[in-house]
């Protein structure tokens, strides 16, 4: 199962690490965002070790969303040591959003 961030863990999970944090921000009554959930569940597994991928539920987490300004979803926030190196807004292939993560691996 993808992380979940949270409001309480997002600095220590997603910023303070070293790590490329992909964080798909998302809510339940969100159609696409439904559709790209297997493909984050998928590749969380796949980047294991590598990356932290995981999710943000809008509703549930107002502080990180107000943050980053997130104003649509499904939105994908790619960090590498902290910084926002990637936005994409809107639903994704597999193969697309893996070139995005592979580019920001070092």
């Amino acid at each position: 199962m993808a992380f979940e961030f949270t409001d309480a863990n997002f600095q220590t999970e997603a910023i303070d690490t070293k790590n490329v944090a992909v964080i798909d921000f998302w809510a339940e009554w969100c159609g696409p965002c439904r559709m790209i959930t297997p493909i984050i569940e998928e590749l969380s597994k796949e980047y294991a070790g590598k990356a932290v991928i995981g999710k943000v539920n809008v509703d549930q987490n107002p502080e990180i969303s107000m943050k980053y300004n997130i104003r649509s979803i499904p939105t994908i926030l790619i960090l590498k040591d902290g910084e926002v190196v990637e936005k994409h807004v809107g639903t994704i292939s597999k193969p697309a959003l893996a070139d995005k993560i592979n580019a920001h691996l070092s």
